[in-house]
């Protein structure tokens, strides 16, 4: 889920601290990676999609604070976290055969990558410097299909889904 108002603040460190940022995914929140190989990415899968994210309405978040992954990744935390989880549970029970993480987490956080696997002090500058823009408000109103492989630039917008109106 693209969260355009965050690039000011974050896209300076994005541009060296996260690969993403080098394939041209723009700063988001991540709703599932991977998810399917793009050769399996059909118009079946599209409609799927889009039933799937139309099901979620459309909503306002605050990137509130700065959170760590260990020591390896630096991030921001969107309030309320609930419509992301939401909308991971919903596409990943629609594609069951593509776990958030490949399965490799038991609880997938929200989180928008501000950098990660650098050295400590490099992340910290980076946090701190982007914790003085917080909070940082914005309207999520659609989600972006981006596919792409790894360490391959760039990846492209395979579609813009939009999410569901307002309740």
């Amino acid at each position: 889920m693209p969260i355009p108002e965050a690039e000011g603040a974050v896209g300076p460190f994005r541009a060296s601290l996260d690969r993403a940022a080098g394939w041209g995914v723009p700063a988001h929140v991540t709703v599932l990676y991977p998810f399917l190989p793009p050769q399996q990415i059909d118009e079946q899968v599209l409609a799927a999609l889009r039933e799937t994210v139309a099901g979620i309405p459309r909503f306002d978040v605050a990137l509130t604070h700065v959170g760590w992954f260990g020591d390896a990744v630096v991030w921001l935390a969107p309030q309320p976290a609930r419509p992301f989880r939401e909308l991971t549970s919903a596409v990943w029970q629609r594609f069951p055969e593509a776990p958030p993480y490949a399965g490799a987490h038991s609880d997938v956080v929200p989180h928008l990558t501000i950098g990660h696997d650098a050295d400590k002090p490099v992340l910290t500058h980076a946090a701190e410097t982007v914790a003085a823009y917080l909070p940082i408000n914005a309207a999520v109103d659609r989600v972006l299909l981006i596919a792409g492989t790894p360490d391959v630039s760039p990846w492209r917008t395979v579609c813009e889904l939009p999410l569901g109106a307002h309740p």
